[in-house]
């Protein structure tokens, strides 16, 4: 009974997993819009633009309203509130995996691997699919302000495509391959072994992916976007920001690690098992 409520407790995290990652990633989004739409307002003509109907404002004492002016305040209003929304809703996404790995100490190996491959997985999905960090380069320009020059908010998957676009067909296969491809196998394999550990495939899944995963690049992925980051931010024409795709990427290589371990773990026992009968 105690067992079947810790159950009711774990999928009930995932649930709440589920639904702060949507909220997470739907508020990353906008938050990407909406600060895309603000730069698009922050290139040197525009700005020129502003400036002159800031002194046409200035010289008809009140007559002509710069209405510029009040929809980039909206604007930016806007982009703070979803850039807080957003990492708030993806800690609240990210907190229930505590809950889900301290369930190690109350239910079986195998139904420990199974959840904890759930976790992996919502993790690794919102990774891939949700912003990982914005990139602005721009400069401070005498009586325009701060211009600025190029601005993209970088993705995986996005990323990936991109990099299809320009003709870099190898290294977009590679990050496919390694950063894509083989963490999600892995995951959805944690899934089979903790469901047929039964088999003797499991063992084999096992012993490939400990073969193959120090090939994996995610967390190569990740030390390098955080790298990224803070050379970009140390620049005074560039400035570099973590979006919540970065902290499900961490998430991911935390817990697929130890639910690795624990499916190896599993696995061993049942083997020592066999052997007893």
């Amino acid at each position: 009974m105690k067992e079947k409520i810790i159950y009711v407790v774990v999928v009930s995290l995932l649930a709440v997993m589920l639904f702060f990652g949507q909220k997470a990633y739907t508020h990353a989004k906008a938050y990407e819009e909406v600060t895309a739409s603000l730069v698009s307002h922050m290139s040197a003509k525009k700005l020129a633009e502003f400036q002159l109907k800031e002194l046409a404002e200035v010289f008809s004492l009140g007559l002509y309203k710069n209405g510029k002016k009040r929809k980039l305040a909206k604007l930016t209003q806007q982009a703070k509130v979803y850039k807080s929304k957003s990492k708030t809703y993806a800690l609240y996404a990210l907190l229930p995996l505590l809950g889900i790995l301290g369930s190690y100490f109350f239910i079986s190996l195998r139904a420990f691997t199974f959840f904890g491959a759930l976790g992996a997985l919502i993790t690794l999905v919102f990774g891939l699919i949700s912003p990982i960090m914005m990139v602005t380069i721009h400069k401070e320009v005498e009586y325009l302000g701060d211009v600025v020059l190029s601005f993209e908010s970088k993705g995986l998957i996005g990323s990936i495509t991109k990099l299809l676009e320009n003709g870099d067909m190898v290294v977009a296969v590679v990050i496919l391959l390694f950063s894509v491809l083989v963490p999600m196998v892995k995951t959805l394999s944690l899934l089979f072994i903790s469901v047929f550990m039964e088999s003797r495939f499991a063992h084999g899944v096992v012993k490939f992916f400990k073969m193959i995963g120090k090939w994996s690049m995610v967390d190569v992925f990740v030390v390098a976007t955080f790298l990224v980051y803070l050379t970009a931010n140390k620049g005074e024409v560039s400035r570099a920001e973590v979006e919540v795709g970065l902290y499900f990427f961490l998430a991911y290589v935390i817990v697929s690690m130890l639910v690795s371990l624990s499916a190896d773990r599993m696995l061993h026992q049942h083997k020592e098992n066999l052997a007893t009968l």
